[in-house]
């Protein structure tokens, strides 16, 4: 390719996406996990390695970063594992929804221990799950629950949600709140730890389909719009709400990730990319997938890495911040 050829190329990048701006030098690496797998969260954990949900084979698998190696175990019979975090205890807890319970998985022994849903709650559709800070797990079903189970006794308590169906991610605040988002039901949610009682609070775009939530250093909420194509933030203190939408004319916000240094890293399936917005700036990032349908639902970090997982293609990224200076 020539001078010529080059500019112009650049310039028809640039022409759409016209919201994209470069703040810094980042590094994109792709590791491929078996094809048909059906990739769905993740969870860095501490010793560096990455959990991962494995829907499609009803498995569970960390990935070794520094060879691209990796180990799958399987969850049970039926399983069909969609979320998974890193409780207090440095294992992987997943909501496993095939076999409607929670699941450990000893990092050591790789063995597998559920937490089952109560009988009547068997169609709970689980999602998503997190620890709050006295060490509870709190998780989603998107059929219309939340609940908490207390992992040191079993005990289990399950939700009915405001507006029944929808609930799906969900985040812990440094404050030490839970909120979660709904789908179908179009809102966010701060669940009262004593009660189990949820508030529901109302983004200002009507039917803008809340997906994920995570909070930032500030316990301000920040939420993926699927149906709006925005990403918004909630600062509970004062009940205000800011919006964008995101680049290009019919974005599809997905997963949403705020890292340590409050940057909101976001998916969009329309531009097939995961986007990273400024908050102090209102620029966007933009980070296209190198190959077709990436389709990244979550998105998970530590400092200087933001993680996804491609379920279209059955990938695992990694974008790095590269120090300068």
């Amino acid at each position: 390719m020539n001078r010529r050829q080059f500019l112009a190329s650049s310039a028809a990048l640039l022409a759409v996406r016209p919201s994209f701006a470069q703040e810094g030098p980042f590094r994109t690496k792709y590791f491929p996990i078996n094809a048909g797998i059906g990739l769905h969260d993740l969870a860095p954990a501490p010793d560096g390695t990455v959990w991962f949900t494995a829907q499609g084979k009803g498995m569970l698998g960390r990935l070794d970063p520094k060879d691209g190696t990796f180990k799958t175990v399987s969850l049970g019979q039926g399983a069909a594992p969609h979320g998974v975090t890193i409780g207090p205890d440095g294992a992987p807890w997943i909501t496993e929804g095939g076999q409607n319970a929670i699941a450990r998985v000893d990092p050591g022994d790789l063995k597998v221990t559920l937490f089952r849903l109560p009988e009547k709650f068997a169609s709970a559709n689980l999602n998503t799950g997190v620890f709050d800070k006295d060490g509870t797990y709190w998780f989603t079903g998107q059929s219309g629950y939340y609940g908490r189970l207390k992992p040191k006794s079993g005990e289990m308590d399950v939700f009915r949600a405001p507006k029944g169906v929808g609930p799906y991610g969900i985040t812990v605040t440094p404050k030490g709140d839970v909120w979660y988002a709904s789908l179908a039901g179009s809102y966010i949610a701060k669940i009262d730890l004593a009660t189990g009682n949820a508030n529901v609070a109302e983004p200002p775009t009507p039917s803008q389909g809340s997906r994920r939530v995570w909070s930032d250093s500030k316990s301000r909420i920040w939420v993926s719009e699927w149906n709006s194509g925005h990403v918004s933030v909630h600062d509970p203190a004062d009940g205000s709400w800011k919006t964008w939408k995101l680049p290009g004319e019919r974005p599809r916000t997905y997963a949403v990730y705020v890292d340590d240094k409050d940057k909101v890293w976001l998916t969009d399936f329309s531009a097939n990319a995961i986007v990273r917005f400024d908050p102090m700036t209102e620029k966007f990032n933009v980070f296209t997938s190198d190959k077709p349908n990436a389709n990244v639902r979550q998105l998970d970090g530590r400092p200087g890495e933001l993680w996804g997982c491609e379920s279209g293609n059955d990938r695992i990224v990694m974008i790095q911040t590269i120090a300068t200076g």
